[in-house]
């Protein structure tokens, strides 16, 4: 009877370890065919790695879904993923890491084209607060008063703090002649305010010239964008031509652009070789360093005043930065925005995108602009105080009176 008790036990052994085995095995194929199913919506993109990870919680809240989610058949499989790509990036913490679904994507190729409808101001997301970095010149959005540092608390019905910046974008955007009314935030000032914005063509502007009564050669630089080293070039000529060494570049304002553009333009007053900035990735690979083209056509023969403010950023702080780590101009004016991460753009589908930050960006002493920004060497807060401009007039004060580099 002994026996047979411990043989039965054995048996029973041996049929639990085969019902495990068989349920592993059923498991391991549901979510194979699910993990198939997966992949099959993203087809086109890249060859996908193997991954050590548990995914049964996935799974189950996938499943969970279907069971107990009122209208669950009304959301595609599509759209699940695609919210579930958003979710990884969202744990990244990365305002500017983004995944673009097949209409966010369009207007995002849009936007790089530099003529779309909108309002015409750049926005970032700093102390987790959608914020406005700058109004473009001559836009909606400076018409209607919006300026940079504005905290952008609605979009129409929308809280901006539950958007990430692209999705705050889409909403901005829209038809042109339409109207979106923005409920803004702004420092001393008390409480909220609705800002109406009429919707309209919105073409990015570049630069500006002026020679002042006081032998002040002045360029206003809207934005860094493609054509921006060209017409950046004859405005030096026109400089050069004004017979004048007292050179003001504005950069208030200027959110930014291409990185290309920013290393030429810096490339005009620095010696071949000098270091413009530094894309440092971590630990997945070595820095890449951009280095001045070496025009430095002024040599040490030029009084050059930087105007910046919170709504300089990216690029604008790319050039900031490096004349004033190497000591060939004064920054006057407000700490920078702080931008100074690096985004690339990657095709996951033929219809899809995914903009992923790669590096940031550290001046040529090694300062991460994302993380500080610039202090200017003279800080001015107030940009205007009675219809006169406080930052302006300390860098007209500094290139009549020079005191030098320090």
């Amino acid at each position: 009877m002994l026996e047979f008790s411990k043989t039965k036990r054995k048996i029973v052994a041996v049929l639990f370890v085969a019902a495990f085995f068989f349920l592993g095995v059923y498991i391991g194929f549901t979510n194979q065919f699910k993990i198939g199913k997966v992949t099959s919506l993203v087809a086109g993109a890249t060859e996908i790695k193997e991954r050590s990870v548990d995914f049964s919680d996935f799974w189950k809240v996938w499943d969970l879904i279907d069971e107990k989610y009122p209208g669950s058949e009304k959301i595609s499989d599509q759209e699940r993923l695609y919210g579930a790509i958003s979710g990884l990036l969202n744990s990244l913490d990365d305002p500017y890491s983004v995944f673009f679904k097949p209409d966010e994507a369009k207007l995002f190729e849009e936007d790089i084209a530099g003529s779309f409808i909108g309002v015409g101001m750049e926005v970032g997301i700093k102390n987790k607060v959608l914020t406005v970095i700058a109004p473009l010149k001559n836009t909606p959005a400076e018409k209607a008063g919006i300026k940079a540092g504005d905290k952008i608390l609605k979009i129409d019905q929308t809280i901006a703090s539950d958007l990430t910046i692209d999705q705050a974008i889409k909403l901005i955007r829209g038809e042109k002649g339409t109207t979106v009314i923005l409920t803004i935030a702004r420092e001393g000032e008390k409480g909220p305010k609705e800002v109406p914005i009429v919707r309209d063509t919105i073409i990015v502007p570049t630069l500006d010239t002026e020679l002042r009564p006081d032998n002040i050669f002045v360029i206003k630089l809207y934005s860094f964008t493609a054509n921006s080293t060209g017409l950046f070039r004859n405005a030096l000529r026109e400089f050069s031509q004004a017979r004048t060494d007292k050179l003001l570049l504005d950069l208030r304002g200027n959110p930014g652009g291409y990185l290309s553009a920013a290393v030429n333009i810096a490339s005009w007053f620095l010696p071949g070789g000098k270091v413009v900035v530094t894309e440092d990735y971590g630990t997945n690979k070595k820095p890449t360093v951009y280095r001045s083209k070496g025009y430095d056509v002024f040599k040490n023969n030029l009084k050059l005043v930087i105007l910046i403010d919170g709504g300089s950023a990216s690029a604008s702080e790319i050039v900031a930065g490096a004349m004033q780590d190497h000591k060939r101009a004064i920054l006057v004016g407000s700490q920078s925005f702080g931008k100074g991460s690096v985004q690339e753009v990657v095709n996951i589908t033929t219809d899809t995108l995914l903009k992923i930050t790669v590096a940031k960006w550290l001046t040529p002493n090694g300062n991460s602009i994302t993380e500080k920004g610039l202090t200017p060497d003279y800080q001015v807060e107030s940009a205007k105080q009675a219809g006169t401009d406080l930052q302006l007039n300390k860098a007209i004060e500094l290139l009549n009176n020079w005191p030098g580099l320090r």
